[in-house]
């Protein structure tokens, strides 16, 4: 199978990440989305969305969206917990990935790690870090409770939102505000197979 996708994206990342704790093999193509290469004749052959991260399988069969991805990769592994409110809940974190956090604090990232925080997108940036602080609130609250986000275990919830969780700092983000996210990044970071995403503060 082959991914494309930057390691620099917490999206992209989440992918790598859970292909090295599964040890499935792979190629990886690193795509530039700073450069453009996202929208390339090329590439908008594999994803019309003109997004990564993309999995093509051997097959030539093809997958985007991040979380269908992580869900394909981990089907009937430990990652994805049998009990079914567990699952329930799994699907419950993964949502609110996409809608409460990572529209809030990736973005936030963006602005302030890749652009440098110009004039034009602070009013933008200061507008995001209230929205993102609400979601480490909930994370932490939960995370006081459980290992895990789902529990004892860990699961793609956690994957999902360790992503950008863990370089949240690059867009503004207080983390030693949320000791219990401190503690879940360091056991997540300890997970045999573990694989740091570049360093790129």
């Amino acid at each position: 199978m082959l991914v494309y996708g930057d390691l620099a994206s917490g999206n992209c990342y989440k992918v790598k990440l859970i292909l090295q704790l599964l040890a499935i093999e792979h190629q990886w193509q690193a795509v530039n989305v700073l450069a453009g290469q996202t929208h390339t004749p090329n590439y908008l052959a594999i994803n019309p969305n003109g997004k990564i991260p993309a999995l093509v399988l051997d097959d030539k069969c093809v997958l985007c969206e991040s979380n269908a991805i992580l869900l394909f990769l981990a089907a009937d592994s430990a990652w994805i917990p049998t009990d079914r409110f567990a699952k329930a809940k799994m699907f419950e974190w993964m949502f609110f990935e996409q809608y409460s956090h990572e529209p809030y604090i990736a973005v936030a990232r963006f602005i302030k790690h890749y652009q440098g925080l110009p004039p034009a997108r602070r009013a933008e940036f200061i507008s995001l870090q209230a929205g993102g602080n609400k979601a480490l609130a909930i994370m932490d609250a939960q995370l006081a409770k459980t290992a895990y986000l789902v529990g004892d275990d860990p699961s793609l919830a956690d994957i999902t939102l360790f992503a950008y969780t863990h370089v949240a700092h690059q867009g503004g983000f207080d983390l030693s505000l949320y000791p219990h996210i401190q503690r879940w990044c360091q056991q997540i970071s300890s997970l045999g197979g573990f694989y740091p995403m570049p360093s790129n503060d």
